[in-house]
């Protein structure tokens, strides 16, 4: 019989490199089979410059070395998990559910790679994991991704749509039929952050240097003309999207300053954020990532938007994901679908992850 309480590990690596996000959450599924939750602790460990340096550079890594930097991250991935373990005297823990980190993502190609999703993470941390989400639904025509959108219906169904800014912004509602789309609309904070590494900063705190400068119409006007924002759901991307688009034409106006080149994709996201979510005026937007923290942003949306784009509480804002891949996991461990075809494309809705057991010497 399935239990109806989950003491659950939620662990999250983004594209933006901001750390590791680490929440220990209870899942309680009630009687009339509503999913809630409680955060207990949560916290972010941040990576070093040098494991942003191979995260980074992993992409262009021969399968060796990236076989060997699996290994290696999984090991440190295991560190982490075991480190909030032991630094807040969590007991009673059913499950760790760990995403792991976005190496590759080609699903127009058939393939993703995330990396930490090794069978030994299980016998690091010493407890049973779910890991690796995103592979079956690819080998099932998906785009395996994004996968947030079950949990956004599941545990934010009070709002309309559920907007992520992260590394990419992406967003879920339900449409006239009832069926859940989702779909990733523009890279943020992946450019973002890396606009500003010249200046000596990790981020554009409160988008405080974007709100110095002036949008170019003409580096706006070819962002906005590139081919993936007329595309129809589903669709998804990955780091290969901006070295391939949005990195060269951004390099074309290097004579810009950087609070202006800032400030123009500032005005590209929020444009892209408009288009990309076709609810009525009113209707309610959950807004949550490291974007929801950018202020000069969230003026920029809500100036061109009719819609209410509503921030909650912190923890929900940097958690999010890291809760929603602990429900992921659950319902893995439950046998419940949790990956929506009409969200990836995939040929049907499906139960994805891997489960590794562990298995003590006294069992």
């Amino acid at each position: 019989m399935k239990r109806h309480q989950y003491n659950i590990l939620g662990v999250m690596s983004g594209t933006s490199l901001d750390g590791i996000d680490l929440a220990f959450i209870q899942f309680d599924y009630d009687v009339d089979r509503q999913w809630k939750f409680k955060i207990l602790v949560a916290d972010t460990i941040p990576y070093s410059q040098s494991w942003k340096g191979r995260l980074s550079q992993a992409i262009s890594m021969n399968q060796m070395d990236i076989e060997k930097l699996d290994e290696r991250y999984t090991v440190y991935l295991a560190s982490v998990i075991s480190g909030f373990i032991e630094r807040n005297n969590l007991q009673h823990i059913d499950l760790i559910c760990s995403h792991g980190h976005t190496i590759f993502h080609k699903p127009e190609l058939g393939y993703t790679l995330q990396i930490g999703n090794l069978p030994i993470l299980s016998d690091y941390v010493g407890h049973d994991v779910v890991c690796d989400f995103r592979v079956q639904d690819v080998l099932l025509g998906g785009q395996g991704a994004p996968l947030v959108p079950i949990g956004d219906r599941l545990l934010f169904s009070d709002f309309q749509a559920c907007l992520n800014l992260g590394g990419f912004a992406n967003v879920s509602f339900e449409n006239n039929l009832k069926y859940r789309i989702a779909y990733d609309i523009c890279p943020v904070n992946t450019v973002l952050n890396d606009l500003v590494k010249s200046l000596g900063k990790e981020y554009d705190c409160n988008g405080d240097i974007a709100r110095q400068g002036s949008s170019n119409s003409d580096l706006l006007s070819e962002l906005n003309s590139i081919d993936f924002y007329n595309q129809a759901p589903p669709k998804s991307l990955g780091v290969e999207f901006l070295k391939t688009y949005v990195n060269p034409i951004i390099k074309k106006y290097n004579h810009l300053s950087i609070s202006d080149l800032l400030a123009t994709y500032v005005e590209h996201i929020a444009e892209q954020i408009v288009k990309g979510i076709p609810l009525s005026e009113g209707e309610r937007v959950l807004v949550t990532g490291g974007g929801a923290h950018n202020a000069f942003l969230l003026e920029r949306i809500r100036e061109k938007s009719p819609l209410a784009f509503e921030v909650p509480a912190k923890e929900i804002v940097d958690y999010k994901e890291a809760i929603i891949f602990g429900l992921l996991g659950v319902l893995k461990w439950r046998d419940d679908v949790n990956v929506l075809a009409s969200v990836t494309g995939a040929k049907y809705d499906h139960s994805s992850g891997k489960v590794y057991r562990f298995f003590s010497q006294l069992e």
